[in-house]
């Protein structure tokens, strides 16, 4: 299965039309139907807006795998080379990711920038050092 199928089967199974795909990512009926029918392709941020939207990985949306998402040892990869440059984080990382409650925040930073993923493991070791030192 290609792009335009992908595309036309996640808009079908979400329920929603063209017209309503198009608003939602601010293009025109027509192009949805021009991605659908194989006449064009959305640029490179928007399939990325359009993978995050039915959460699925870009390799997926584009045909390149029949894996829906983005496995979580590749998450994983991706936030420790993130905080590559922080050792402290690094190591409050290397602890916190044995946990079985991290799925929904495996989640969240598929498509994270490095400094976005700083920023959330910075927020959490906050709240677990909080915590830690309210026991």
């Amino acid at each position: 299965m290609d792009f335009k199928e992908r595309l036309r089967k996640l808009r079908v199974d979400k329920g929603i039309t063209q017209e309503e795909f198009g608003k939602i990512f601010n293009v025109i009926k027509q192009t949805v139907s021009s991605w659908e029918n194989g006449n064009s392709r959305p640029d490179i941020d928007s399939a990325a807006k359009i993978a995050d939207f039915f959460d699925v990985s870009l390799d997926y949306l584009l045909g390149r795998t029949n894996e829906t998402s983005v496995s979580n040892s590749e998450v994983i990869t991706k936030i420790d080379h993130a905080l590559l440059e922080d050792p402290e984080l690094l190591a409050f990382w290397d602890e916190t990711k044995k946990r079985p409650d991290l799925q929904l925040f495996l989640k969240q930073v598929k498509s994270a920038s490095p400094k976005a993923i700083r920023q959330m493991m910075t927020i959490i070791k906050m709240i677990e050092d909080e915590e830690s030192g309210e026991k």
